[in-house]
């Protein structure tokens, strides 16, 4: 199997992976921060449900099918682009929408808050969906695995084992790092739960998750 040093050597580099602020960070802190504790942990284990199929694709040597296929890896990013720009414009647009609501109050009684507030999907299946979604479309992330995991796993080792043991310590350090941003957002979840703050975090969210989706259309 791999040895020791080599295991250290792979937690360190995708540890300190997880710990760069990225869209992870931002869709977990988020949803956490909304007081959706339950949808949050769905997102955490569709990330890492996400990072597992990359991990069993690469070890059977699928993914470097899809990273030397020009029109699979082509296709993959524009759906995912698509997919990011969709979900931060939608963030965006109900932060204005809700703007426009403040100015304008509906009678009460209305069914505004329903469309304006957390939304009808906040469970942990929502969250599960979400997550896995905006892994499997991030071709970078097959990238990523495609170039590093063959360097951890030894020639006479099963590939498959050994890719889901090296896939396994990526999830059980980004599960470790979203159980702390988890406990932050709650510790702070009063304060963004107000309107103004939460306006301001959607706003924030929505335009991270946007600019990822077009540098990933972009190619970069």
């Amino acid at each position: 199997m791999i040895a020791m040093d080599a295991l250290w050597a792979f937690a360190l580099m995708v540890g300190l992976l997880t710990l760069t602020p990225g869209l992870d960070t931002a869709l977990i802190l988020r949803t956490a921060a909304l007081g959706n504790r339950r949808r949050a942990w769905g997102v955490v284990l569709g990330i890492q449900s996400g990072t597992l199929v990359w991990g069993v694709l690469t070890s059977l040597g699928i993914t470097a099918l899809l990273t030397t296929s020009h029109l699979a890896y082509e296709t993959l990013r524009w759906a995912g682009a698509a997919y990011l720009v969709w979900m931060g414009g939608r963030l965006l647009w109900a932060t204005w929408r809700r703007d426009a609501v403040d100015e304008h109050p509906e009678p009460t009684g209305s069914d505004t808050e329903d469309k304006t507030g957390k939304g009808t999907d906040d469970t942990l299946l929502g969250g599960w969906r979400q997550g896995l979604a905006t892994n499997l479309l991030n071709p970078k992330m097959g990238a990523f695995y495609v170039a590093v995991l063959p360097q951890f796993i030894p020639a006479d080792a099963s590939h498959l084992a050994a890719g889901v043991l090296l896939a396994g310590v990526h999830i059980l350090l980004a599960v470790i790092w979203a159980c702390a941003l988890i406990t932050l957002a709650q510790v702070f979840r009063d304060r963004l739960q107000r309107p103004s703050a939460r306006r301001v975090l959607d706003r924030l969210t929505g335009t991270v998750i946007a600019a990822f989706g077009l540098r990933l259309a972009l190619g970069e």
